[in-house]
Formats: C-alpha cells, structure tokens, sequence
C-alpha cells in the first residue's frame, strides 16, 4: 500500500499537465478560426440642393409707425379732458374741449358784417341799374355810370371778403374740439381742466402714437447694400418687391410677425461705414413699444440652390484646409477637399468640391480608414434643439 500510494501522485499530477495543454491548444485554435468583425456603422447625408438665405443680425431701436403732437389751433380754457391716458383713440376723436362762447360771439359778429355787405351789395346793383338805364336815353353821364359800376364791383368785393371771414370764424369755433388726426394710443395729457390752450405754443396737450405697425431702425454695413437692393429688386425673396426679415426680442426669442425692409438711408456714416436701414414689423397685439431694443436677422445673401452638410461633417487637415469624408459606392470612405461657404443654422454652405447627390459622413469619421468598409446609417439631428 504504501508503494501505490508514492506513485499515484506524480502520475496524477502528469495527467494534470497534460490535459491542460491540451485545453490551452483548443483555446488558441478557435481565437484563431474567429471571422472577420462586422463594418462600423457611421452616419451620413446625401446632398441635395436647397434654398439658403444668408443673415445678419443686426441691433436696432422700434419708434412708433406715426407720431402726432396734439396741438390747439385756437386759444382759450380747457373746459374737458375728452379722452383716458394710455388709452387706444380713433382718428378724428374728441381729445379736449376749448371754451366755445368767445368762439360762438365772432361767428354772431362776423354773420352780421356779411348781412351789412350784401344789404350795401343790394343797394349798389340797384342804383348801377338805374345810372345805366339813364345812360342809355343820354340823361345821366358817362361819369355816374363809371362810379356806379365801381360802387358795385365794391360792394361784391366786400360780400365776399365778409364771408371768408365768416367761413374762418366758424373754422375757429370748429376747433374749440381738439381732435385726434391718427388713431393710435394716447399718452398723459399735458394739461388739465382750466389750463389755457394756445395757439402756436411750444407745449403740445398730449402725443398720439399709432403702434399697430412699428418700424425698426437698425444700421448695416454699407458693403451690403448693393446685395440687398438686388434682392429685393429681383423678388428673390418670399414677396416679390419685399424682403422679409426675422425679429428677434433683446433676450433672443423669436418674435410672431416678421418684418420687411422699406428703403436705407442714401447717406453712410463716415464714422462707422454702416447705412441705415428701416424695418416695418406687424404689432396687432401691441407688444412692441417706442424706445425698445430688438435684433433683426436682415438677409444678406441668397443661394438658390446650395449644397449644405451640417457643422460636425467638416474635418481639417493639420494645414487647416477644411474637408469631407464622402461614401463612395463600396462604402469606403476618401477624404476630399472643399471651399466653405457661411454657416447657417448650423449648417455650412459647401461653394466647391462637392456634387449633389453625394453622401457624405457625418459622424463617425474616426472609423473610416482608406479601404475599409462601412455601415452607413440615415444621420439623425439632436432631439435637444426644440427650436431647430
């Protein structure tokens, strides 16, 4: 027993080595037999042309469509404020009532001054009749007829001198009732009950912007003008003749209505190089108010037919030269060389070096090496931009 028992180990330990060499061996022979790893799948676009429209975003300040300072025409008390401050009024309503009486006394007087004149007027046609009936059987002298017939030229003269005057004083009585020349909102009145209105005085009773359209004043640079001016004359905008434009809130959102451009200045500020340009923008809800600051996104160019890939498809070189990693038919990727053109939305406009109905990687660069294989699948933009 003791014989078997000294044997026994080191048969069992070889028996041990053996099998585990054997295992290793299988082990090494199937990593070997592994096949080939699957293409890496990247994400790419096909190029195709669309519309682009090249913006700058531009600062300007919103003044009221139409201004009216509310000013008498007559002098006298204020007997009424007609109207409440800050709020909506209609062309041609009452704003404020000037004492009438003064007013009402000259149109009396000035109605008698015409009864005079057409009674004198009455009075000279008829004695002119007379003188000429006399003239013509020789009994009165050439010299009555000549005065008659003065006398009647006069009195017309007068008739009609003392009705303009009337017409004027009932003008005058008219205007005791300041009325609003635009609708618009009002602001505070500038004066009250009892104060005295005057004519051709420096203070106005009260201002009336119409805010139903703004305009924003903004400033560009003079270099483009030329560019705007053939965009507009050419219709390629979204009205023929108009050039829309996007209206941005001091903090950055976008507003409901947008703008278009009018006309710009004809003269460039020596100073900045910049124009002027006005915007008229809808406000129906009233948002937008005189004095405030907004950001217009005025177009700047146009690309009828552009060929855009998104930002993140752009690669470049160690020189800087911008480039693109287009799937040629075997799904292998070459980098080739491009010109870029500005960035829009995130996504740049491609001027040369690319051909519609190309594709083109745009994530997963890294994986394509010269000849290898790849899985291309649709790029899908980030679900985290709501606003794109």
């Amino acid at each position: 027993m003791p014989t078997l028992r000294r044997f026994s180990i080191p048969a069992c330990l070889g028996a041990a080595a053996l099998l585990l060499a054997a295992c290793s061996k299988g082990e090494t022979g199937t990593a070997q037999a592994a096949p080939p790893a699957d293409p890496p799948p990247v994400a790419v676009v096909t190029v195709e042309p669309r519309r682009v429209v090249v913006t700058d975003e531009l600062p300007g300040r919103v003044s009221a469509l139409r201004t009216a300072e509310i000013r008498p025409q007559v002098s006298g008390i204020i007997q009424k404020v007609l109207f409440t401050e800050g709020s909506e009024v209609t062309a041609d309503q009452p704003l404020f009532q000037i004492d009438p009486a003064p007013l009402a006394a000259d149109v009396e007087a000035a109605s008698a001054v015409l009864a005079r004149a057409q009674a004198d007027l009455l009075n000279a046609n008829l004695k002119y009749e007379r003188v000429q009936a006399l003239s013509a059987t020789r009994t009165a002298s050439a010299a009555a007829l000549g005065d008659a017939t003065a006398a009647l030229a006069q009195a017309k003269a007068s008739v009609a001198e003392a009705t303009a005057n009337l017409t004027r004083r009932r003008l005058e009585l008219a205007h005791a009732t300041v009325r609003s020349p635009v609708p618009g909102r009002i602001g505070q009145a500038l004066t009250t009950e009892g104060g005295l209105a005057t004519a051709g005085g420096a203070t106005a009773l009260a201002v009336v912007q119409q805010l139903d359209r703004v305009y924003l004043d903004v400033r560009q640079p003079s270099i483009r003008r030329e560019a705007l001016e053939d965009m507009v004359a050419s219709g390629r905008s979204e009205e023929a003749g108009t050039l829309a434009v996007d209206i941005l809130t001091i903090a950055g959102k976008p507003y409901e209505f947008p703008g278009k451009v009018l006309f710009s200045d004809s003269t460039v500020d020596p100073g900045t190089g910049s124009i002027g340009l006005r915007v008229e923008v809808p406000n129906p809800y009233r948002q937008l108010l005189p004095g405030m600051y907004l950001r217009a996104k005025v177009p700047s160019a146009v690309y009828p037919a552009a060929l855009t890939v998104p930002q993140q498809a752009v690669q470049r070189d160690a020189s800087g030269q911008p480039q693109l990693a287009v799937l040629g038919p075997d799904n292998t990727a070459t980098l080739r060389a491009v010109e870029l053109g500005p960035l829009v939305e995130r996504h740049y406009v491609i001027l040369s070096g690319l051909s519609a109905g190309e594709t083109v990687l745009v994530e997963g660069q890294d994986r394509a090496e010269p000849g290898r294989p790849l899985a291309p699948v649709p790029y899908q933009p980030a679900a985290s931009s709501p606003e794109g």
